[in-house]
């Protein structure tokens, strides 16, 4: 064996072993996952960041329409969703270390070109829209960030460990909407980031670092990963032998269940800013907007806790139960036109949608052999990024045919009380299929 294989492979791995756990397996399993939780981190900063930087392009000097801008922050949503379902299986391919360094190093080619790219006025909507494709890798990550990290720890903390993951991964969303204002108003490293934009008021403004003030950061964390990560022994599959999952009914019935959860989160995510403004326009309040995916992204680790002490179907259950009432209560104020109302609601919205991520991610480890867990774990996050793209879009048009966006609540209540029912009849009732 070389001595690159030593630092990168694993001879021996049983993490339900107590004696292996305790001597060393504990120690390389919460080491990967830190690592792992700053790549996903960034990768969730790069899917994100055109939410910010499309609300600042014409600005400084660019010319595109409303559908232009939108389809620039909409096309991330898309495509990492879709690059979700691919990322799934590279973990079982190519090894669970090898995929973070090549997936997380990947993010580089976004970051530096949205930030060369802003910078110029003339440079084509086309481009632009290249760019905001590429970001979608950020949201792909996530599917294979999650496949890796499930085998390294036994079931009983698994819950813990996934939430940690994609909790404080998530909390990228939040991040980037409070890091990019502070960079925007200062030139970083003199000429080495370009030159400032004038806005009509006379203030200076330098767009590009929104994406530039996050190249060091993924570029030290490429480089920790390559170093301090591991490939697990007897975790690479062929897409044949992961492709199994597919013939599991409780593949397609998680899959639903988390896109509850977690397409609610990241769908809210990003229509909130807009349903602000259009529900309460005198107001100016879209500032607190992140305040959603700060609550929802920093309480899923409690949900996959509770999960491990409690079990996550009941978790889930009872979630969903408060998540259809915030809904209905968000209804309500809207009706009466009550935004300090509305904001706790969709606060107490998007804390549910949290700890349900936690939660359901839980309930697959234990539904599923640990051969298929990681290839499900990354499945079901695929699909459910869709409510990155679907959510927005559904407000839109409750928007434009109703003049509010209540009526998409509705539809959304529908699916939560579906999701309800599933959950109990196969997983959380006495005589349950699965109980878990």
């Amino acid at each position: 064996m070389t001595e690159k294989k030593k630092k990168t492979e694993i001879d021996y791995w049983n993490p339900e072993d107590q004696e292996f756990w305790q001597r060393e397996g504990k120690r390389h399993a919460r080491r990967n996952l830190w690592i792992s939780v700053a790549a996903l981190f960034l990768a969730f900063v790069v899917w994100q960041i055109w939410s910010v930087v499309a609300t600042h392009l014409n600005e400084v000097g660019f010319q595109f329409t409303e559908g232009e801008l939108f389809t620039l922050a909409a096309l991330p949503g898309l495509t990492g969703a879709t690059l979700r379902i691919v990322f799934t299986f590279m973990p079982g391919l190519v090894g669970g270390r090898n995929f973070t360094v090549i997936s997380t190093g990947l993010l580089l080619v976004p970051t530096i070109g949205i930030g060369i790219a802003v910078q110029n006025p003339d440079t084509s909507f086309m481009t632009m829209a290249i760019l905001a494709a590429l970001c979608g890798i950020g949201g792909g990550n996530f599917s294979s960030s999650m496949a890796n990290i499930s085998p390294f720890f036994p079931k009983k903390e698994q819950g813990g460990a996934l939430g940690i993951n994609a909790g404080i991964g998530n909390l990228g969303v939040s991040a980037v909407q409070f890091v990019t204002p502070l960079a925007l108003g200062f030139g970083m490293i003199g000429f080495l980031t370009g030159n400032p934009q004038t806005l009509d008021d006379g203030s200076q403004v330098w767009i590009q670092n929104a994406a530039f003030v996050w190249v060091i950061p993924i570029a030290l964390v490429t480089v920790a990963a390559y170093f301090g990560m591991n490939n697990l022994p007897g975790t690479k599959r062929s897409v044949k032998e992961q492709s199994v999952i597919f013939k599991n009914k409780h593949t397609w019935i998680m899959t639903w269940l988390y896109t509850m959860c977690f397409g609610s989160f990241i769908g809210y995510a990003a229509a909130f800013p807009l349903l602000i403004n259009n529900q309460f326009p005198e107001l100016n309040m879209a500032g607190l907007a992140f305040l959603g995916p700060l609550i929802g992204a920093s309480i899923r680790p409690l949900g996959g806790w509770i999960s491990d002490k409690f079990g996550g179907a009941i978790v889930t259950f009872w979630d969903i139960v408060i998540m259809i009432a915030a809904t209905f209560g968000v209804i309500y104020f809207i009706n009466i036109n009550n935004f300090t109302g509305f904001l706790i609601m969709f606060l107490i919205l998007f804390m549910t949608t949290g700890i349900a991520n936690g939660s359901t991610f839980r309930m697959i480890p234990v539904i599923f052999p640990a051969k298929e867990a990681p290839a499900v774990l990354g499945f079901t996050a695929a699909i459910a990024a869709y409510g990155a793209f679907i959510i927005p879009e559904v407000f839109g048009w409750s928007m434009e045919t109703t003049g509010s966006g209540v009526a998409a609540l509705y539809l959304f209540i529908v699916y939560y009380i579906i999701s309800l029912g599933l959950n109990w009849y196969y997983y959380s009732r006495k005589n349950a299929e699965v109980k878990c």
